[in-house]
């Protein structure tokens, strides 16, 4: 699927997971593993051993992400971490970015565990010039940054987000060695 039925240019390289694995893989293969895939070069099957306690929760924070990368073996190093400051995106040689979509959850006083239920993780690389976001899968994953700005993100929000302000920002950024 792609937004609004627009198609989404391929970039070089695809990932090495279908469509059909990510939603045939038997868990809850989302954007926080998929994005892990993406720059660890793994498949479904091959990235769970590493998810440990993912699937009780559903979801991947910060903590869960340095914990697999340090499983997968992966050199990485955080290079950008922000709650509250809507900044833009760090330049990224090749590694995973957070971001937070904007809504009431994020308001002065609503705890931060909250915001979290509304996030979403994905890889860059080509100093951001490419993102994979796991909803572009049916496009071979890594797509040109401006489609993923500003065709992909506004239809996720739209289409995901309940309650969304349409506004989003990085939270955390890792640069990533495999």
């Amino acid at each position: 699927m792609t937004p609004l039925g627009q198609t989404i240019s391929k970039v070089q390289r695809p990932i090495r997971f279908t469509v059909e694995d990510a939603n045939n893989c038997g868990w809850c293969f989302n954007c926080g593993p998929g994005a892990l895939c993406a720059v660890l070069n793994l498949t479904p099957a091959e990235i769970r051993p590493l998810m440990g306690d993912f699937e009780i929760k559903g979801y991947t924070n910060p903590t869960l992400m340095l914990d697999v990368l340090d499983r997968a073996g992966a050199q990485h190093r955080q290079i950008y971490r922000s709650d509250d400051q809507k900044g833009r995106i760090p330049k990224i040689q090749y590694g995973l970015m957070r971001v937070q979509w904007g809504g009431p959850w994020t308001k002065p006083g609503v705890p931060m565990r909250v915001r979290y239920r509304h996030t979403h993780w994905v890889a860059l690389r080509n100093d951001n010039q490419d993102v994979f976001d796991i909803n572009a899968t049916c496009s071979g994953g890594w797509i040109k940054a401006s489609e993923w700005e500003f065709k992909l993100v506004p239809w996720l929000i739209k289409e995901s987000v309940p309650k969304g302000d349409g506004t989003w920002w990085p939270t955390h950024a890792l640069e990533v060695t495999p």
